[in-house]
């Protein structure tokens, strides 16, 4: 049976684009139930094939996780990662280096740090901004769906967007959103009008489109906030994983879509991973966001972690070294497997 959500924005009656919330298209001018509000008179309608789902509010209750011991070498000069400390600021804005002893650990630290993003952004502005990726990101997220994180997070103000999506069905093995549905979003009471996903139906190009001209509106209404440093999203926090070859969300090694200035989102059609047709957040979006953390483990990556840690000089830059954000910061969760190649 079909329902209604109100998700917390104000948009334009002359807004024609549309978002995909849930499990079905989302044209942005139905009445629906609200979801948490950044302000008393927001408006944006949105429609969405789901069930209203409850909230609670409590007091957020943090933990830790040790850290491995390791000394880490960056340009010649020593970070000491103690046990159970975090990294202190490494050289070069290449921001907190968090190594763990395994998975279970790194999952627990990741836990309290989005938590803790998503307390201090509902409290200063009412909501909060979260941007997820795909591959392993969302395995690394799971204490977040146990307590204390499910009862104590406020998930009524979250929005969820994607830092790159396949143009493929929603249902498909290869989309990012069936990733985050099936391992986290379906498993916390995230309201479903408030997840913002792709409009599958349209081409690369037309979804890419689509997707920023949706974005700009909640934007416009506070939402998302803006950089006032750079003019593009300012999300609270953006997820990213790491490919083998360094690149991050859909934007790889020495392709054009690296040089887009303008564009908050972009289409690729050229993939060089499969499936060939995505669309992805651009690299000035992801670096005006207020923090960015980085999620890679395994050995896989050692060499990548070489390549951006390392003192080792290259004439071109590997997509995951180019995420710095302007007036953010950046963080790093990482275990001894990947970062082998660059510890003693």
């Amino acid at each position: 049976m079909e329902s209604l959500f109100l998700c917390n924005a104000q948009v334009g009656l002359s807004y024609s684009s549309s978002l995909h919330v849930g499990h079905s298209y989302l044209p942005l001018k139905h009445l629906s139930r609200p979801c948490a509000n950044t302000s008393p008179t927001s408006k944006l309608f949105l429609h969405c094939d789901s069930h209203t789902q409850s909230h609670t509010r409590l007091r957020a209750v943090v933990g830790s996780a040790p850290l491995l011991k390791h000394t880490v070498k960056f340009l010649r000069k020593k970070i000491s990662v103690s046990m159970g400390d975090s990294v202190s600021v490494i050289p070069n804005d290449k921001g907190d280096l968090k190594v763990f002893q395994n998975g279970d650990e790194l999952a627990a630290s990741l836990g309290e740090y989005v938590a803790g993003l998503s307390q201090s952004a509902i409290t200063e502005r009412g909501a909060f901004a979260v941007v997820l990726s795909g591959g392993s990101l969302m395995n690394a997220l799971r204490k977040l769906t146990e307590p204390p994180y499910l009862n104590s997070i406020d998930w009524g103000r979250w929005h969820v967007f994607w830092a790159d999506e396949r143009v493929v069905a929603k249902d498909h093995s290869d989309s990012n959103y069936k990733l985050a549905y099936d391992n986290f979003l379906s498993k916390v009471p995230v309201v479903p009008g408030c997840v913002y996903s792709i409009n599958d139906s349209l081409s690369a190009e037309a979804a890419a489109e689509d997707y920023e001209t949706g974005l700009r509106q909640l934007v416009k209404t506070g939402v998302v906030d803006v950089s006032k440093d750079t003019g593009f999203p300012k999300f609270d926090l953006i997820l990213l994983g790491i490919g083998p070859d360094g690149h991050i969300a859909s934007l790889f090694p020495n392709h054009p879509l690296l040089n887009e200035k303008v564009k908050w989102i972009t289409s690729i059609t050229d993939s060089p991973k499969p499936p060939p047709e995505r669309i992805t957040f651009t690299l000035p979006v992801l670096n005006s966001a207020a923090n960015v953390a980085v999620v890679a483990t395994g050995a896989g990556k050692a060499d990548t972690f070489k390549r951006v840690f390392g003192v080792e000089q290259h004439d071109e830059l590997l997509p995951v070294q180019m995420v710095s954000p302007k007036d953010g910061k950046l963080t790093w969760f990482t275990d001894k497997e990947a970062v082998a190649k660059i510890v003693n």
